[in-house]
């Protein structure tokens, strides 16, 4: 078990060597969670152009419409001409415009009908359909606080009151209702955290690892061809303590990724406690040494490098896909049963069950079993039919 050990710690000094591995193994992982960072951490609320076509010039209304939308989060309000708007809706510049008429605010404060126009290019585009929903909201309120001050003013007409007076009090009271409204709308979450850091990154971390697989699977196929192997042995290392040797320093590359990414998720996110940061630790280093075995198991297999790559390759996009690594599966479904013989499946499912759902190592018996089971057989297996030289023993 020495020798195993040693020769581990060579292969792990030898690969931080390596800046082409180095580089792949933890600067890869640190840019992805870089870019993950500033996805995830940056606001999910909707953001809009509304361009406007004000052909009613200063009236009061029009200016209310324009200045509720400014105001509204989210939306950037850009004002056309008619005719800019014609230009860049012909080129496709824009998708929608919204056209206040001539006279809008008159006919408004008049108490007739009036209306807006929504000039389209096709579908309008899906934000171009956001903010004409925005905007119809906005001009129904608007609607209705004219129809407010008109009804009241109507109301006190025989009251010999002046109706700067009432309207001053009227909108004071609208615009108490928009500040504070007596009707206001909560969200709830049901079911699990919707953060989509619990979301994809265990889903990030597995696929990482599963990176490792083909690396594995051809360095080993590598030093075979070339004799590295067979020098080992030669130099009185046991057939076992060369294959444990290797193994041990497949799963201490696969880990360190993982490490990496737990720990800047844990110092940037704070999504974890010190105890279900070992716990998801515990994880990662099960599933390295999974992940380690299938890389071992390939690269005995397989005769050449490029042999080594594609199974690699097709084994791990097949371990990926079917697991429903960044997308939920439906209990019941073909694909859901399908995903049962993916590893990735019962990694992610640990993962996520310690950082969104708040559980323990107790809670995911099965699936650790089921990954230890995987790297225990598959060891057996690879322990087999492992050779150091080409044909040989």
């Amino acid at each position: 078990m020495t020798k195993s050990l040693l020769i581990a710690r060579k292969e792990i000094r030898d690969f931080f060597r390596d800046t082409g591995d180095l580089a792949f193994a933890l600067l890869l992982p640190i840019l992805i969670f870089a870019l993950m960072y500033g996805v995830f951490s940056a606001s999910s609320q909707f953001n809009g152009t509304a361009y406007i076509v004000n052909e009613d010039g200063s009236g009061k209304y029009a200016a209310v419409l324009i200045d509720d939308l400014i105001n509204t989060k989210g939306i950037t309000v850009k004002l056309l001409t008619a005719e800019d708007a014609d230009a860049k809706l012909d080129r496709s510049a824009i998708y929608l415009a919204v056209i206040i008429p001539s006279g809008f605010s008159d006919t408004l404060a008049a108490g007739q009908p009036t209306q807006l126009t929504l000039r389209q290019r096709g579908n309008g585009s899906t934000e171009g359909q956001i903010i004409a929903s925005i905007v119809r909201g906005i001009a129904d309120n608007t609607s209705r606080n004219v129809q407010v001050m008109k009804n009241v003013t109507a109301d006190l007409a025989d009251r010999d009151i002046p109706i700067p007076q009432i309207e001053l009090v009227v909108q004071d009271y609208l615009n108490q209702e928009k500040v504070s409204p007596l009707v206001a709308i909560t969200e709830t979450t049901v079911g699990s955290s919707p953060d989509p850091v619990n979301q994809y990154l265990p889903g990030i971390m597995t696929m990482f690892v599963l990176f490792g697989v083909s690396l594995t699977a051809q360095s080993l196929v590598d030093e075979r061809r070339k004799g590295t192997l067979e020098r080992l042995i030669a130099s009185r290392l046991k057939m076992s303590e060369l294959f444990f040797g290797k193994f041990l320093a497949y799963v201490a590359r696969g880990f360190i990724q993982t490490l990496i990414l737990l720990a800047l998720s844990y110092a940037v996110f704070q999504m974890f406690t010190p105890l279900t940061f070992l716990e998801a630790m515990l994880i990662a280093l099960i599933f390295a040494t999974t992940c380690a075995t299938i890389g071992i198991l390939i690269g005995s297999i397989c005769r050449t490098a490029n042999q080594a790559t594609w199974i690699a390759v097709f084994v791990t996009m097949a371990i990926v896909m079917l697991s429903g690594t960044f997308f939920p599966i439906s209990e019941g479904s073909t694909l859901y049963t399908v995903s049962r013989f993916s590893i990735n499946t019962y990694a992610n499912d640990a993962f996520r069950m310690i950082m969104a759902q708040g559980g323990s190592l107790a809670d995911i018996k099965m699936e650790i079993l089921v990954l230890l089971s995987v790297t225990v057989i598959g060891l057996i297996i690879s322990r087999f039919i492992f050779r150091a030289v080409r044909g040989g023993k």
